[in-house]
């Protein structure tokens, strides 16, 4: 029997630790296995930016956390998305395809900026804020780690 879990119930699992504040979580069910953790130093630190969506892939059954938005230090007021897992950067759904943003493009809230490859899934990262995006910080198809910073956007006043 193939036990599924979907992208909805593992965010439940994350507000869960969050609001149990724990740093780490495990459960093993019939041959699937789900380990989130966070770091948390930076959970605290992060505290009071908002959280950003991962995956919508309903398949997904790796651990995914949420991505944070935290504001650059400084009169900018930039918000960073960072890598919710590790895995491959892509920025365009093909290789033959233009990319989903570009640096001076306005950006709205729950729009697809990227996918990141992890485990043979593909993970669409969005945005939860409208604005215009001033940097990325990964090339297409390298690497990337886990809080890794991808994506800087002006948010709209």
């Amino acid at each position: 029997m193939s036990l599924k879990i979907d992208y909805k119930e593992i965010n439940k699992l994350i507000r869960l630790m969050e609001e149990k504040n724990l740093s780490l979580f495990e459960l093993e069910v019939e041959g699937l296995k789900i380990k989130i953790g966070r770091d948390l130093a930076s959970a605290f630190a992060s505290e009071s930016a908002p959280a950003l969506k991962a995956s919508k892939d309903p398949g997904t059954k790796a651990s995914n956390t949420p991505l944070e938005a935290t504001p650059q230090e400084g009169k900018n007021d930039l918000y960073y998305i960072t890598s919710p897992m590790v895995g491959t950067f892509y920025s365009a759904p093909e290789p033959s395809s233009s990319p989903f943003v570009e640096i001076g493009d306005p950006v709205k809230k729950n729009q697809t900026l990227c996918i990141i490859e992890a485990m043979k899934l593909m993970n669409e990262i969005e945005s939860e804020v409208d604005g215009t995006l001033k940097k990325i910080f990964i090339e297409n198809g390298k690497p990337v780690e886990y809080g890794q910073r991808l994506f800087a956007i002006q948010p709209l006043s």
